[in-house]
């Protein structure tokens, strides 16, 4: 048992493909893609140099499908940073909420084969991890190289929190900004493809099967960028509000901005998913979760780690850019 459990925890993240991309102008010297392995496993993933700038976030009220949370438009400035290229999938986030870099440790031991636990290791056994879930979070829509789904947005940060721990690197969430910045991929149009192309850059309703896709299987966006609309929305650090552009501007934090206030417990999640139609495949388009997501839970009060009924929900994680540590 404990030599197949150490097999199955080898396996890498199945179906993504890794092929090397010009990085966009504007990153600095020094900062390009990689490869992100993931200590005590083959898991690994990459990581795509987004740069620094300016840009015009929100949409105008011109926009077909357009939202009112969605503006006015606003000029915020991001700072350069690393995104995952894919969403993150079941694989990787099993490794972390099962626990199963622990039993990984211990059946290794078991099979003889020496393994030694570094600081770094011991801090991400720390991490806490989510309670098993009642219900199989796959839903049956498949598990290797599919994007993993259903998790609260506590549950993405603490894998951001545990990857964080066990690389020592600085993974989190992306902000909303970073995230539409990213979006973007400098195009300032409703979407960094043109609206006939959908079907060759996006999951969405018409052609998901009416259900999330692995990862990695459309066009990339011009910044290598997997999945950004369309397959599973994504959670990021911001919470919800909608008048979010409003108290943006009132705050004057148009750099690097973040919501964060007590007043809700909803966290935004961006980028329209494989349920929706192409109004809301949009790189402006925003969501908040909300207690419909978890009606299935039997638990009172309901999880902090698993959304039910969130099947279109999911995540990428960003790294902060810290020069010298390239």
């Amino acid at each position: 048992m404990a030599v197949l459990l150490l097999t199955i925890l080898l396996m890498t993240s199945a179906g993504v493909a890794f092929s090397q991309t010009a990085p966009p102008a504007g990153v600095p010297e020094g900062m390009k893609e990689y490869i992100e392995k993931i200590p005590e496993s083959k898991l690994q993933f990459k990581m795509m140099p987004i740069p620094g700038g300016q840009f015009l976030m929100g949409s105008p009220e011109s926009e077909e499908g357009r939202s009112d949370d969605e503006g006015p438009q606003t000029e915020v400035k991001v700072s350069p940073f690393w995104m995952g290229a894919h969403e993150i999938t079941w694989q990787e986030f099993d490794f972390y909420a099962f626990s199963t870099d622990k039993k990984f440790a211990k059946a290794a031991k078991e099979a003889g084969k020496t393994l030694e636990r570094t600081e770094l290791d011991l801090k991400a056994d720390a991490v806490a991890r989510p309670t098993p879930p009642y219900v199989d979070m796959t839903f049956g829509y498949g598990h290797d190289g599919y994007p993993a789904i259903c998790m609260t947005q506590r549950a993405a940060a603490g894998y951001c929190q545990w990857l964080a721990a066990k690389t020592g690197k600085k993974f989190r969430l992306p902000t909303e900004a970073e995230w539409e910045w990213a979006c973007r991929a400098g195009t300032t149009g409703p979407r960094f493809f043109e609206d006939d192309a959908i079907g060759e850059n996006a999951w969405y309703f018409e052609n998901s099967d009416e259900k999330p896709q692995p990862v990695g299987k459309k066009k990339p966006n011009p910044w290598g960028l997997y999945d950004m609309l369309g397959n599973v929305s994504e959670w990021c650090a911001d919470k919800y509000v909608a008048n979010y552009f409003t108290r943006l501007a009132e705050s004057k934090k148009l750099e690097n901005p973040l919501m964060l206030t007590d007043e809700t417990p909803w966290h935004s999640a961006r980028g329209g998913s494989w349920q929706d139609d192409p109004e809301f495949i949009r790189s402006a388009a925003r969501r908040g979760a909300d207690a419909d997501w978890s009606i299935q839970d039997p638990q009172e009060p309901k999880s902090i780690w698993w959304h039910t009924d969130a099947h279109f929900v999911g995540f990428r994680v960003v790294r902060e850019y810290e020069p010298g540590k390239e």
